[in-house]
């Protein structure tokens, strides 16, 4: 379980007194634990799932994104440098993402698998890419190739 990968991660980490993968990891617990007490407002009891344990990561990977841009328009190449750091920890629990051309594919397949043919099946069709490519997939990106296929960009 993702979960279990990250306090067995971070108990390395402080047992290496390695601060920057410290903090790192205490910020992705949070965040999860925040996610699981909204969840058990929700009745559910378990906490969230590995999904939505992945979605929280990327969440935080576009935020640290967007931090980088800041950081690099106000010249402050050290912050955006501590910003970048944490991606990477971040990443290393996330499956590998896919490539532009993978992802060009499966839009395409899902497009044809669903016989989606114009904006209005766009919540479909990210519904279906959403649940077979969960943590592999930026969905951002996903979204804008789907627009351009189903003619709307």
């Amino acid at each position: 379980m993702l979960r279990d990968d990250i306090s067995l991660a971070l108990k390395t980490a402080m047992k290496a007194k390695d601060q920057r993968v410290t903090s790192t990891l205490r910020l992705i617990m949070a965040a999860v634990k925040d996610r699981d007490i909204a969840a058990r407002g929700n009745g559910n009891a378990d906490g969230i799932s590995d999904d939505e344990i992945m979605k929280v990561m990327q969440t935080m990977i576009k935020q640290r994104h967007d931090s980088i841009e800041m950081y690099e328009k106000g010249n402050r190449p050290e912050l955006a440098k501590q910003e970048a750091e944490e991606i990477e920890i971040i990443r290393g629990f996330l499956p590998e993402q896919m490539t532009d051309e993978a992802m060009e594919a499966a839009v395409v397949s899902v497009i044809d698998t669903l016989g989606a043919s114009s904006l209005k099946d766009m919540g479909r069709t990210m519904g279906h890419l959403r649940e077979h490519f969960a943590g592999r997939m930026d969905f951002g990106k996903a979204s804008s190739l789907l627009k351009q296929r189903l003619g709307g960009g």
